[in-house]
Formats: structure tokens, sequence, C-alpha cells
């Protein structure tokens, strides 16, 4: 099993922004978008013929299983060659995946559904993390309590269902309070200066808050809402290469294992990767479970719940069809016995 870090040999692309712009791809197109399944480079961590293929991630230490995979050598031991591309935003991650800039992608749940209207090819084949406690709601220093609230910050998906469900929880009309759209890193800061009274994010945020004197309220777990993070794929692109997808599948099972039994190995490919530190990713750990695993009545139950809360809000024209993205049997049906 080959152990050196992938990083070392050929650097993780990080693409920053707020928007995936035609900059932003052709950097991704220049790195080699017409290498998807060739064999791989001389030193890249793969195997001599291993497909090789890019995987979109984000840069907070909810993807610490790629970080893992990539540091301990288990895609090469798995039989593929894998580029991880970053994205400030997971969701600009599944754009560069629609675009065929990327092959496969992780991503929340919440967000994705929000997309699948216009990516209807987009295929869930797995979840490999959840948690009720690593998002979590941040109240500005002066608002005693929820009912004070008038603004909260929110980033498109998964951050603003929570913010909706949170208000629901205390009997708070979710119209009554103006939502801002702004990018993670923003929403701190403008609580701080008073342009926000809240925000519900995911962590470095809401310490980062903290550290500026906002108060952390409870996490979303306190008021029955969690989240869950996807291994995506395009129909098309699954449909020729399903072999390649399953030994992705295996090692990030692998390395989500790794990552629950050993936060301080995962805290430290996390750094090396993508410059989280180390105290992030372990305290990560413990607020997510991390675990690839097939998809549960419940879960699909949750995802028509979400779909329902696109439509009902006019921000899609049609209800995102769940079935259809959902490949639940996936997992056991391709990866049982391999």
């Amino acid at each position: 099993m080959q152990t050196a870090s992938r990083s070392r040999n050929r650097p993780i692309r990080r693409i920053a922004g707020t928007l995936l712009s035609t900059a932003a791809l052709t950097v991704v197109t220049a790195c080699g978008a017409g290498t998807t399944d060739s064999g791989a480079e001389s030193g890249s961590g793969g195997g001599a013929g291993d497909p090789h293929i890019r995987i979109a991630v984000g840069v907070d230490a909810g993807y610490a299983p790629f970080y893992v995979a990539d540091a301990e050598g288990l895609w090469a031991k798995h039989g593929v060659d894998v580029d991880l591309v970053q994205f400030a935003k997971g969701g600009e991650g599944v754009d560069a995946l629609s675009a065929g800039q990327v092959q496969m992608a992780g991503n929340s749940d919440v967000t994705t559904i929000g997309l699948l209207v216009q990516n209807p090819d987009l295929r869930s084949l797995l979840v490999y993390e959840q948690s009720g406690r690593y998002l979590k709601v941040v109240l500005r220093d002066g608002v005693k309590s929820p009912d004070a609230i008038r603004k909260m910050a929110v980033v498109p998906g998964l951050s603003e269902l929570a913010t909706t469900r949170f208000l629901e929880s205390k009997g708070i009309k979710p119209g009554s309070v103006e939502f801002v759209t702004a990018d993670p890193a923003e929403i701190p800061a403008l609580t701080s200066k008073g342009d926000v009274d809240a925000y519900v994010l995911w962590e470095p945020w809401p310490s980062k808050g903290k550290e500026l004197g906002e108060r952390i309220l409870e996490s979303t777990g306190d008021y029955g809402f969690s989240y869950q993070h996807w291994l995506l794929a395009a129909s098309p692109w699954l449909k020729d290469h399903k072999s390649t997808a399953v030994k992705v599948a295996a090692a990030l099972e692998e390395a989500a294992e790794k990552t629950e039994s050993d936060p301080q190995a995962a805290a430290q490919a996390a750094k090396d990767a993508a410059k989280i530190p180390t105290a992030q990713t372990v305290k990560a750990v413990k607020e997510i479970d991390f675990g690839v695993r097939d998809f549960t009545d419940e879960d699909l139950k949750g995802y028509e719940d979400t779909a329902g809360f696109y439509l009902s809000t006019g921000k899609v024209k049609a209800r995102p069809d769940v079935s259809r993205t959902v490949r639940r049997g996936w997992l056991p049906e391709n990866t049982e016995g391999s």
C-alpha cells in the first residue's frame, strides 16, 4: 500500500471565489479535462493503467475522508488515480461536475437537491457523513433571544434550509426575517458589525464568530435538523465508468473509517492538503459521523421534504426529482465482496 501523500506529488488544485466562473473552468480544463480514465501519470500516486479522475471537494473539515484517502495512498490501493479539486463552496463543485470538468464530487444532500432541476443527470451513490452537531446557530452580541432576530445571513442551500427550520422551531415565520445572502467566510464579520443578527453555518464559522464575541445558541440537531454528504457522479459518465466509481467508493469507505478511528491523522491530512488547522478537524470528527453507507427509508423521506421546501419557496419551478437522483442499493450491489 502506498502511504506517501498524493499532495506531495501532484498538488491539489484549488478553485476559489463565490462563483464558478469561466476563468475557473479554464483553470481546471488546463489541468487536463481530457484525461479522464487515462493511464496514471508518472509519480502521481496511481498505478500504471489506473483510471484517472478528478473529484470536487470543499475546503472544510467535513471533507476530511477525501484528504485522508489522498494522504494514505488509498486511491492507489483501490486501483484509481485521483486529483482532488478544491472549491470554496460545495455547490460550485457540483456545477463543475455538471459541466464535465470533474467526474465525481462530494456535497451536502440539501444543496445538491436544490440543484437537481437544472442538473437532472446528477446521481447520488452513497452517504459518507452525517451530523446534527456540525452546523450551529450563532447570535450577534446583544441579541438576547431568537425573537429579537430581524436579519439572518445565509448561504444558499444547506445553510438557508437550516435557518428556515430554526426559525420555524421557535415559532417565527421565516418571511418575517430578512435573509441576507453572503459567502461563509464573510458572515461572522457581517454579524459582528451588526449588519445581520444571526446565522446558521458549519464550522469553522461558528467558532470564528465566537472569537468575535458572538454567541453559539445551539446546534441544528437541537431542533431536529441534520444534514448528510453524498458522493456524486453524472449519469452519462457513471454509465461507462461504474468500475471506477466503485473503486472510489471503496477507498472513501476505508478513508472514512480511518477518519473516525484516527482524528489526528485526519487532521494532519486536512492541514497538509487544505491548510485546515488541526484543531478544527479534530473537533469536526467529534461532531460528524463519518462512514460510508447506503440510503434508508428515513433518508428518502427527508430528501422529499427538502425537495418540497425548494418548490414551496419558489426557488425552483418544478419539484426536484429525488427518486431519480438517489441510487439506493448501488453501494451494496457493487461493493459487497469487492
